[in-house]
């Protein structure tokens, strides 16, 4: 009899799945199959944190050339939708919709996958993106060295949130598409042990802002997860599991919730 087990994902399979996947970058996918999303999911957020260093970068080189903190948040909120193709805001805007459309699972998901965005989308939309410049505003304003880690805290939470949402207690509400090819692929102690690596360098980067700087961005990564996480269950109670979209809506969740938790306090 022959094996058809897919051999494990090597470092580079799982990087090449995280940011052939998660980034328009010119990364060119050797594999798909479940060793390669396991390994590509765990990964997520290195792919965030290299989202984040050009979100980061964008505002500052901004700030440097004479803008305002507010332009500054606008380049630093336009550089991760660019570089994911916009796909996480548009799963938001499906995601949003489909909640919103109040018809059973078949229903939403089919709303889900139109072409359009409905109302409740369109309204999403509009308030993440001014929650996000609000808050970067903000943290651009007080140093350029806080709207970076701001932009980068927000990022790599996002892309952590990802990493959770494939845990194998989540099924997929398709079967095919980007939700059913990593749902379920990420063990446990995987998730764990990234979401532990995530809120270690949030912390760690937080020592550039004070005393109290690595609580403060571990607790937004924190916050972040947390309405990751609720939005989560409310989808797979909704939907029956989770679809591309549902992972976009994760992330710009996420993000939303972990940069404005850092202008708090």
């Amino acid at each position: 009899m022959t094996d058809t087990t897919p051999a494990p994902a090597g470092a580079g399979d799982a990087l090449r799945f995280a940011f052939g996947t998660l980034t328009v970058l010119p990364v060119r996918l050797t594999r798909w199959d479940r060793a390669a999303a396991r390994g590509g999911m765990l990964a997520a957020p290195l792919a965030g944190l290299a989202v984040g260093a050009a979100s980061a970068t964008a505002g500052g080189v901004l700030l440097a050339l004479g803008s305002g903190p507010l332009l500054a948040a606008v380049a630093a909120v336009a550089v991760p939708a660019v570089l994911t193709r916009g796909l996480h805001l548009d799963g938001l805007a499906d995601v949003a919709d489909g909640l919103g459309s109040g018809k059973p699972a078949d229903g939403a998901l089919r709303i889900m996958k139109q072409s359009d965005i409905g109302p409740f989308g369109v309204v999403t939309l509009l308030l993440v993106l001014l929650a996000q410049v609000a808050a970067l505003s903000g943290a651009y304003g007080a140093s350029p060295l806080r709207g970076a880690i701001a932009a980068l805290t927000a990022a790599v939470t996002a892309r952590c949130a990802l990493t959770l949402a494939c845990r194998p207690s989540v099924p997929a509400a398709r079967p095919e598409g980007l939700g059913a090819a990593v749902a379920g692929a990420v063990p446990v102690r995987g998730a764990l042990a990234a979401t532990a690596a995530v809120l270690a360098s949030c912390a760690a980067w937080g020592t550039f802002l004070g005393p109290y700087g690595p609580l403060r961005t571990a607790a937004a990564a924190v916050a972040g997860l947390l309405c990751a996480e609720l939005l989560l269950r409310r989808c797979v109670r909704r939907f029956g599991g989770v679809t591309g979209d549902v992972f976009g809506a994760l992330a710009e969740t996420a993000a939303t919730a972990a940069v404005t938790a850092l202008t708090l306090g």
